[in-house]
């Protein structure tokens, strides 16, 4: 159970994360407007039509960027796919004219607020140290982070430091709401209008279902294979063997006891796969343990030292936890074989209705989706329940599997 005081942390860490990201889209929208007031200065004598269709993939990228960077702290906004190539076309695109003004706000208001939503904890840092090391400061130059007074002695310094405390206060009580008045303009500008929403809904869906059923044939494909070359010629071994038992049981009983021996490890062997093949439909650990519980198996049984973090309070749907379990479970075996790591983390977060998964190792890297090391399974496995998955391997590492999962509320 978190404290207020964790609980606080941890609101005003996520909103500094919210403003450093906004105002980061704010500087690319600020761009993507200027560029445009120029081509749009430069259509007058027609020359400016010329950059008319950069102008517009510029804007829609800025666009774009914001509605993802939204969509990982709340609700997905799904964008309307390629700029329109055209000025009259984009003229009479709602979508456009609607960025349009989202670029208006967010180059202005948006700017402004991921500027002061920053400059409280700085503030806060410089004015919360500023005893240790006003001394070391030029006469003149020993003031506060607001400019004035000039600082002479220890009290003054201290009085430095109490401004220190209410730049805290400051940011704690307002961070999340500057965080939440920059993301607005976004949520209510960028997001498309119920019939453009509905009828990518559908195409998105159709695409999931698409998935579903692959990854289901691919399930069941593995499923009967591994009953196929590994249980059945176990059962076909253990009939032989019991056959030639009964047999020599008349005429060499001491071989036939062998026989019998050598039918007993067989059947031992495909009663163990057979469990193998029942833990991959659905792992009974997940039932009586938990995700956690399941997860930490999962480390204790890798060749890669793993670290274990998880966070998710109650338990999420059965389809959800098995999907999870199945990632990492990859994903590791992936660590074992291919990486040339010596550590391997995992992270489990679950935030309002989405589950995030972060699965990192020190690796060399260069870890490719086209590559057969099972990412393809994993992408299928989590389009199925339509969530997302992020690679991050660079040559040279670390690399880092980010998969999202709806969970419900």
């Amino acid at each position: 159970m978190r404290s207020p005081l964790q609980v606080r942390a941890r609101a005003m860490r996520e909103a500094l994360e919210h403003l450093v990201g906004g105002l980061g889209t704010a500087v690319l929208a600020f761009v993507a407007a200027l560029w445009l007031i120029l081509v749009a200065a430069g259509c007058l004598v027609g020359v400016g039509l010329l950059f008319v269709p950069t102008a517009l993939r510029l804007q829609r990228f800025a666009a774009d960027r914001e509605r993802a960077r939204l969509s990982r702290w709340g609700n997905e906004i799904v964008g309307p796919g390629p700029a329109p190539a055209r000025w009259r076309d984009a003229i009479r695109d709602p979508s456009v004219r609607r960025e349009w003004r989202w670029l208006a706000w967010h180059a202005t208001f948006g700017f402004a607020v991921g500027i002061l939503g920053i400059t409280l904890p700085l503030n806060a840092v410089r004015d919360g140290t500023f005893p240790l090391w006003w001394k070391l400061l030029p006469p003149a130059d020993a003031t506060s982070s607001l400019g004035y007074p000039v600082i002479t002695d220890w009290v003054g310094a201290f009085g430095v430091w109490a401004l220190g405390v209410a730049w805290i206060a400051l940011a704690v009580g307002f961070g999340p709401a500057l965080a939440r008045w920059q993301a607005r303009p976004g949520r209510r500008l960028l997001t498309l209008p119920a019939d453009v929403d509905l009828s990518l809904r559908v195409a998105e869906l159709t695409a999931t279902r698409a998935a579903a059923l692959d990854a289901h044939a691919t399930e069941l494909r593995r499923i009967e294979r591994s009953l196929h070359d590994g249980t059945q010629n176990r059962l076909v071994a253990v009939t032989v063997l019991l056959g030639a038992a009964r047999r020599a049981l008349t005429r060499d009983p001491a071989g036939a006891e062998q026989i019998l021996g050598r039918a007993q490890d067989a059947a031992e062997q495909a009663l163990a796969e057979l469990r193998t093949v029942a833990r991959g439909i659905l792992p009974p650990v997940l039932a009586d343990r938990g995700l956690e519980g399941a997860l930490d198996g999962l480390a204790a049984t890798s060749a890669v030292p793993v670290r274990i973090d998880v966070d998710v309070p109650g338990r999420c749907a059965a389809s959800v936890e098995a999907t999870a379990y199945f990632v990492v479970a990859e994903a590791l075996t992936n660590v074992s074989k291919h990486s040339g790591a010596a550590h391997a983390t995992v992270t489990v977060r679950r935030r309002n209705d989405r589950l995030t998964i972060v699965i990192g190792d020190d690796g060399h890297g260069g870890a490719d989706e086209d590559g057969g090391s099972g990412l393809t399974g994993i992408r299928r496995r989590v389009d199925a329940l339509d969530g997302t998955v992020t690679l991050t391997s660079p040559p040279g590492g670390p690399t880092t599997l980010t998969v999202e999962l709806p969970c419900g509320s």
